[in-house]
């Protein structure tokens, strides 16, 4: 049996940053990986299409200005692009694109929608998203499709006095060599145990014990950075039972979805500018979900949509193909039937069912802004949470999630002595 000061149990970008804590305060610790690598939901796939990195989860840094991976960018050289808002620049009605009064009065409309939930919330008010915005325009469901793919969850779910909280200065800056490989570059230094999965923290006396699939560890503090739907689903067994306000809290915080579906192509779409946002929807067909799509990625012959809200869950269940077919299918709709045969790959994410995080990122429901806060709190003066649903401001994203990191190493350390 080991014993440290100090366990992180997550090497997504919370427990790499709360490594990088502990090691520069020298104390004993040892960050725990389920994974047979790091990142967590950080994760650049640099093998499904040779040669051009992928990032299956975060991509974008938000708030790029006041972000610390973009200053970890700098020091390392790596390359980002500076980008502003992500407004759409072609809109497709049933394949057709729309002229640019059309395509301006939709986003108009999206941004509306969003304007309205902000209003509520900075109001204090705590009430679904969806009641506070216009849904007989013919713009709705577009303004759903972004709602639910920036929150993970469906408008009618979103609680506005928590989307109001998230602070964005609408700078949303991609890395070119990915994300995920960024997060992961900067951690590089940290120590960490892969393929270790928790099945138990026992704080019924001192030093915790954490038991896992090679061995129990014992420490004096513990810094959890798993995902709420981790934290809710039992998975971790609790010795004693975790407070009723955190396990309310992580209900009340879920982590929701949000998928991509990707394909590699022979050759950049003609026609595109490098990296144009397309939007393409069938107006009156429930059956037929709004899609954004990114076109020729980084001047790379790849197209990646983005699926959220009930459609992705059915398409997620479904398995790979499904969601595969689904984006093509919308492809088909604004390239015709050709472009079919110029895909040479396609791959699509499955966070909702990955065992180790169940979903994308995380949403206070309506009525339960408060959730956060709860989740914050020390538990037993010894176990701390972490992530990005920690984070009051920057939720969701990965800067939020290393912030939070850092916070919780610093409580760790103190409650060390």
């Amino acid at each position: 049996m080991s014993d440290y000061d100090v366990i992180v149990i997550g090497a997504g970008a919370a427990g790499l940053a709360a490594g990088e804590a502990l090691a520069q305060a020298g104390v004993s610790f040892a960050v725990l990986e389920a994974k047979a690598r790091v990142g967590g939901r950080a994760w650049t796939d640099e093998r499904i299409f040779p040669g051009i990195p992928f990032d299956r989860g975060c991509h974008w840094m938000h708030s790029a200005s006041h972000n610390p991976f973009r200053e970890i960018a700098d020091r390392l050289g790596v390359d980002y692009r500076r980008m502003g808002t992500r407004r759409s620049s072609g809109l497709y009605l049933s394949g057709e694109k729309a002229d640019a009064a059309t395509t301006r009065a939709a986003w108009d409309a999206v941004e509306a929608a969003f304007a309205a939930a902000d209003a509520a919330g900075e109001a204090g008010r705590d009430v679904d998203a969806q009641s506070v915005c216009d849904t007989a325009g013919p713009w709705w469901p577009l303004a759903r499709h972004w709602m639910s793919l920036l929150s993970a969850m469906p408008p009618e779910q979103i609680s506005t006095l928590d989307l109001a909280a998230y602070q964005d200065t609408k700078e949303n800056w991609p890395v070119v060599s990915g994300y995920g490989a960024l997060i992961a570059r900067a951690a590089a230094h940290v120590p960490v145990h892969l393929d270790v999965e928790v099945n138990a923290i026992d704080r019924s006396s001192t030093p915790i014990r954490v038991e896992t699939s090679r061995g129990t560890l014992r420490a004096r503090s513990v810094i959890l950075t798993v995902s709420t739907n981790i934290l809710a689903s039992g998975k971790i067994r609790f010795t004693p039972a975790l407070p009723d306000a955190v396990r309310e809290a992580a209900a009340h915080c879920p982590t929701g979805v949000a998928e991509k579906v990707a394909f590699l192509l022979d050759a950049p779409v003609e026609g595109f500018d490098d990296t144009a946002y397309i939007d393409t929807m069938t107006p009156g067909d429930p059956a037929r979900a709004p899609i954004n799509f990114v076109i020729n990625h980084f001047s790379q012959p790849v197209i990646v949509g983005q699926l959220c809200g009930e459609t992705a869950r059915e398409l997620e269940a479904a398995g790979e193909p499904a969601m595969v077919d689904f984006g093509l299918a919308a492809l088909k709709d604004v390239f015709g039937s050709g472009i079919g045969a110029r895909i040479r790959r396609a791959t699509a994410t499955r966070w909702t069912s990955d065992p180790h995080i169940l979903g994308a990122y995380s949403c206070a429901l309506s009525g339960h802004a408060d959730a956060r806060a709860a989740l914050r709190a020390p538990i037993d003066g010894g176990l701390f949470l972490a992530g990005e649903a920690v984070s009051a401001t920057a939720f969701s994203t990965a800067h939020g999630a290393r912030q939070s990191g850092l916070e919780a190493a610093r409580a760790a350390l103190s409650a060390a002595g």
